[in-house]
């Protein structure tokens, strides 16, 4: 390889001067510079320097500008020279979510004295400044993408339709229709999260304590796209369907339970009537079993099992069996014992909830004085689908027969302290997961509670015979969520 060092190099003849024959190239040597050919309309691109903060631009060069985090501000040289090109591209076609601001550094854009707002998915600008009149002028723009545009699902129905940021979400506290107009693809949204929670199941009412209702069934399952927090039984995959559902044009017909009926203390060791279906797509939740108080026998099954009747003498009765049918994860647990051979324990058991089972009856009297208490409900769980931490399915109380004793069960999660409880889930409170609360039995004023609407929790139990009733079920709930812009 020859070298030649020079400072001019000038054409022999004429006015033109040839670098190279047809084919060659003529390339400047790493860290070389060139001055006087003038630029020829484009930029060189920084891929190795992707923006997500407000900075400078330089002239010459291009810049991948990323607003996924937040909005941005690229500001244009402050004393520009005539020819001097700047390219800016929306780097991950978010400038529709988070906009990026060209900031005009002191010159016109177009003529204008504004800064530009680029509001536009996938857009792009090539600018050059021009002179004092008219500043910097786009010689290129425009919109576009290589991979798939992103289109959303369109869908309309429920009580009450809202929006979390680019979510939004239909509440179906009844039954009805979600209908789906328009179908989106991988790139936007094609796929539902979904909570489908079934009616409680109603208190029973039983000669030595009515069992606290069942919940409802519960399933949800979260697409991946997703991001609010699911409870603990969100399914991903398995058997059962419990898996995001992708929807295509047409009606959905959604199914929404009433509780079940809570046993009047009048009739006595009777059952109470289990929660009803609800239901979305291939999606089904099995209502709450009812609080027993009928012997000897099981308690009723369902999503969550009734809580057992107390005896009033040496039997032990089992609570209802839960996740009936069966799913996966299950959409609810077993109702609590009531009873035991010793004829000790004698109130009502605690209904089953989504989370946890429901308690069996506890002995808490003095030392030495056979007291016992209602159980308390099964624990709910916690989903954010509706962009609040809402708690549902939670297990009904149990009844307490003895004036003297301890205190009736409790719903199935509440924070509210009582004097025969302590503070901790599911040890108390007014059923803020939809559980009611039990009865105190035996000429003491019965506080059982129905269990609250659409959160899919069991009523309280009640002593029988007993003026009043016990608690029913709470009624069900269907939530749809998906990603719409």
């Amino acid at each position: 390889m020859s070298k030649i060092e020079v400072n001019t190099v000038e054409p022999q003849c004429g006015t033109t001067l040839t670098l190279g024959g047809s084919g060659d190239t003529v390339q400047l040597g790493s860290g070389a510079s060139q001055t006087g050919f003038g630029r020829t309309g484009t930029v060189d691109w920084q891929t190795g320097d992707i923006k997500t903060v407000t900075f400078t631009a330089v002239s010459g060069k291009g810049y991948f500008c990323n607003t996924t985090a937040s909005g941005f501000t690229m500001n244009l040289p402050t004393s520009p020279s005539a020819g001097d090109i700047v390219g800016v591209r929306d780097y991950a076609n978010t400038f529709s979510n988070n906009n990026l601001t060209i900031g005009r550094g002191g010159s016109l854009l177009e003529g204008n004295a504004g800064d530009k707002i680029c509001s536009t998915r996938a857009q792009e600008f090539l600018m050059v400044y021009v002179d004092g009149v008219q500043g910097w002028i786009a010689t290129s723009s425009g919109t576009g993408s290589v991979g798939e545009l992103p289109t959303f699902i369109v869908a309309s129905g429920g009580c009450t339709v809202t929006t979390s940021g680019n979510y939004k979400i239909h509440k179906f506290c009844s039954p009805g229709t979600l209908t789906v107009t328009g179908v989106g693809n991988c790139a936007g949204s094609n796929t539902v999260s979904y909570v489908v929670v079934a009616s409680g199941g109603g208190g029973g009412a039983g000669n030595g304590g009515g069992g606290g209702g069942g919940a409802g069934g519960y399933r949800e399952s979260k697409a991946s796209s997703d991001s609010y927090t699911a409870s603990s039984l969100n399914a991903t995959s398995g058997p059962g369907y419990n898996i995001p559902v992708s929807v295509t044009p047409g009606s959905y017909p959604i199914v929404v339970g009433g509780g079940g009926a809570g046993t009047p203390g009048s009739v006595g060791n009777s059952d109470g009537a289990s929660g009803n279906t609800a239901s979305f797509s291939t999606i089904s939740s099995a209502g709450g079993g009812g609080g027993s108080g009928v012997l000897p026998g099981t308690a009723p099954t369902g999503g969550s099992g009734g809580g057992a009747g107390g005896p009033g003498c040496a039997v032990e009765q089992a609570g209802g069996v839960g996740n009936t049918p069966p799913t996966s994860p299950p959409q609810g647990q077993p109702g609590g014992i009531a009873g035991s051979p010793s004829g000790a324990n004698n109130q009502g058991g605690g209904g089953g909830g989504a989370g946890g089972a429901g308690e069996d009856v506890r002995s808490e009297g003095p030392v030495g004085i056979p007291a016992s208490t209602g159980g308390n409900g099964g624990l709910g769980v916690t989903s954010e689908i509706t962009a609040s931490s809402i708690g549902y399915a939670g297990g009904g109380g149990g009844n307490n027969e003895r004036p003297t004793g301890l205190g009736a069960g409790k719903g199935g999660y509440g924070p509210q302290p009582a004097p025969d409880r302590n503070t901790t889930p599911g040890a108390g409170g007014l059923g803020c997961f939809g559980a009611g609360n039990g009865s105190f039995g035996a000429g003491i004023p019965g506080n059982n509670t129905n269990a609250s609407d659409n959160l899919g929790g069991g009523g309280g139990g009640i002593d029988a015979p007993q003026s009043g009733k016990a608690g029913n079920g709470g009624s069900g709930v269907v939530i749809i969520r998906y990603k719409y812009q």
